[in-house]
């Protein structure tokens, strides 16, 4: 059976370091067998159809061997279904009508983030910021933007995603990769 996925590769083409042309990214994928790729930024995000029956550990190891194999460097990456990110917008305890993408964003975790290390946060301390905990994803709702945000600092800090490869995106690319995953 065909499946959409959506790849995620974490920190590629920033400040112009670790390359990875989205050409040459949709020709790995190609390559690895998969098809209907495309990509959407330079950001790191493509979606692809496969029958290979692979789970998304399977593909998202692949993905990553592939890459670092093509480019010589590492590069973690995150792969999920359509019907995955499909729950994640509908799951989203924020309301989302009228924001902009940049006031919301989710962290997409490779497992389930430790909640316990995320409840020692005093969100009231960084009102009207505010983040929740979903299924492998952590919402956060920063209305300035994640540039002037103070908890994007907090909840980022490595030391709460331990052992965890995460990487996020604007609520603008959520919506979008799940549109693509959609057909």
């Amino acid at each position: 059976m065909i499946q959409t996925y959506a790849a995620l590769l974490r920190g590629i083409n920033v400040s112009g370091h670790r390359k990875v042309p989205m050409a040459e990214l949709r020709a790995l994928l190609e390559g690895l067998g998969h098809r209907d790729v495309r990509t959407h930024l330079q950001s790191g995000n493509a979606v692809f159809a496969t029958d290979t029956g692979a789970s998304e550990d399977e593909l998202t190891a692949a993905l990553e061997a592939a890459v670092e194999d093509r480019f010589g460097f590492r590069v973690d990456c995150l792969v999920r279904g359509g019907a995955y990110l499909a729950a994640v917008v509908d799951a989203c305890p924020f309301p989302t009508a009228g924001i902009e993408g940049k006031q919301l964003h989710a962290f997409y975790f490779s497992g389930p983030p430790d909640a316990e290390r995320f409840a020692a946060i005093d969100q009231e301390a960084y009102r009207p910021e505010a983040f929740a905990l979903g299924d492998r994803v952590l919402y956060l709702y920063v209305p300035d933007g994640l540039g002037r945000s103070r908890l994007g600092d907090v909840v980022s800090r490595p030391s709460l995603s331990k052992g965890l490869v995460v990487t996020a995106r604007n609520w603008n690319t959520v919506l979008k990769l799940v549109e693509m995953t959609r057909g």
